[in-house]
C-alpha cells in the first residue's frame, strides 16, 4: 500500500505548484460556471491537488485559488442564467438534468432566497445549478456573491486543509510505519463518510423547501436522492361528508341526521 501511495502522491508532487494550483482553480471554476460538477466533483479536484501541498505557502495558495475560481465559475454561471438561462436549460445538457431539477432548483431559490445561496454550496446537483438559476431570477449579483463568497471560503479551506494534513500526516509515518496507507485512506475516507452524512442530514432538513407543497411531498431516500410523491385528494363517497369521514364509521351512525325515522 505504501508504496501505491508514494507512486501517487509522487506523481501529483512532481506538477509545478504554480501549474498544479492554476489547474485546481479552473477545475473549479469549469465545475460551477459549466456544469462540469455533475461529472466531475470539485471535491475530488481538490483534494487530490491538495495532497503535494508542501509548506503554508503552498497551502493558502492552493486555498486561495479555489476560492476565487470557484467565485469566477459561480459568476459565471450566473451570467449564463442572465443571458441565455433558458436557453441551456432547453438544451440536450439542460433536458439531460431533468426537468425535476431545474424546478426544485427554482423553487427552492424562490422560498429560501440568500440562505439557498449558501447551503448549496454543498448540496449535489443543486451547487452547480443554483448559480444559473439565480441568473435567471430577480436577485442582484452583488446579493448573490454576498451569500456564496462565505460558503466558498468554507468548502475550499476545509477540503484543501483535510487533503494536505492527511497526505503531510502519511509522508512522516510512512518512514517507520508500513501501514501508513491504510491510515491515510482511512482518514480521507472517514471525511468523505462524513461529508456524505452532513449532506444527506442538510438535504433532507432542506428539503420541505423544494417540493411544490401544493401538488406533491418529498422524500428523500436512503441514497441522498429527493424525490416527490404526487398527491391525490380522494372524493368523499355518496352519502358520507367530509365530518362524518374525517370522525369515523360511529359519528356518522349517531348523526340524528342520519337515523332512519320512518314509524
Amino acid at each position: 500500500m505504501n508504496e501505491l501511495l508514494d507512486w501517487i502522491l509522487g506523481t501529483v508532487q512532481s506538477v509545478d505548484p504554480v501549474l498544479r494550483t492554476l489547474l485546481a482553480g479552473i477545475g473549479i471554476m469549469l465545475e460551477t460556471s459549466v456544469l462540469v460538477g455533475l461529472v466531475v466533483p470539485g471535491d475530488t479536484i481538490v483534494i487530490v491537488a491538495s495532497t503535494a501541498v508542501d509548506g503554508p505557502v503552498e497551502y493558502f495558495a492552493l486555498a486561495l485559488a479555489v476560492v476565487v475560481g470557484a467565485l469566477i465559475g459561480e459568476s459565471i454561471g450566473f451570467a449564463l442564467g442572465r443571458w441565455f438561462g433558458p436557453v441551456i436549460q432547453q438544451s440536450r445538457l439542460g433536458r439531460r438534468i431533468g426537468d425535476d431539477n431545474w424546478h426544485r432548483a427554482q423553487r427552492y431559490l424562490e422560498r429560501r432566497g440568500g440562505p439557498a445561496v449558501f447551503i448549496s454550496r454543498f448540496l449535489p446537483v443543486l451547487h452547480s445549478l443554483v448559480p444559473l438559476t439565480v441568473g435567471m431570477s430577480t436577485m442582484s449579483y452583488r446579493r448573490f456573491i454576498a451569500w456564496t463568497a462565505p460558503a466558498c471560503v468554507i468548502w475550499a479551506f476545509a477540503y484543501v486543509s483535510v487533503g494536505s494534513a492527511a497526505a503531510g500526516s502519511y509522508r512522516e509515518l510512512s518512514r517507520e510505519l508500513h501501514w501508513a496507507g491504510y491510515l491515510f485512506v482511512g482518514v480521507i475516507a472517514a471525511f468523505l463518510l462524513v461529508v456524505w452524512a452532513a449532506k444527506k442530514l442538510l438535504l433532507r432538513s432542506e428539503a420541505k423547501h423544494m417540493a411544490d407543497a401544493s401538488e406533491s411531498s418529498v422524500i428523500v431516500g436512503a441514497d441522498g436522492v429527493v424525490r416527490t410523491v404526487d398527491i391525490v385528494e380522494v372524493d368523499d363517497p355518496p352519502g358520507v361528508d367530509g365530518a362524518a369521514r374525517d370522525e369515523g364509521p360511529d359519528a356518522a351512525a349517531s348523526d340524528p341526521s342520519n337515523r332512519d325515522t320512518t314509524p
